[in-house]
């Protein structure tokens, strides 16, 4: 099993969006998190189960779909995942 841990970056990007959300409505902040948490369990078992970040072209950067959020992690000799960063897809990549 891949151990995933989150970069501070990542873990950021999660609380800005519990807290945009959260604006509206405290029970979907929650479930959206809840989502991409859900999302995230595949690379456990399946590091390779996302794409390569087109915009990166490395095949160690990858990313997840959830929602409207892209989830880039990036896989260290299949023996561990670190997320990069949650970003909304409607934003420009840095």
């Amino acid at each position: 099993m891949v151990e995933i841990t989150w970069s501070d970056t990542a873990k950021e990007n999660l609380h800005d969006i519990f807290d945009f959300i959260a604006k509206d409505s405290i029970y979907y902040a929650e479930k959206e998190i809840d989502n991409i948490d859900e999302r995230l369990k595949v690379l456990h078992s399946f590091p390779l189960s996302g794409k390569v970040v087109p915009e990166y072209n490395n095949d160690s950067v990858r990313e997840l779909i959830q929602g409207n959020y892209r989830i880039m992690y990036k896989i260290y000799s299949g023996e561990a995942i670190t997320i990069l960063t949650v970003h909304h897809h409607s934003r420009l990549m840095k």
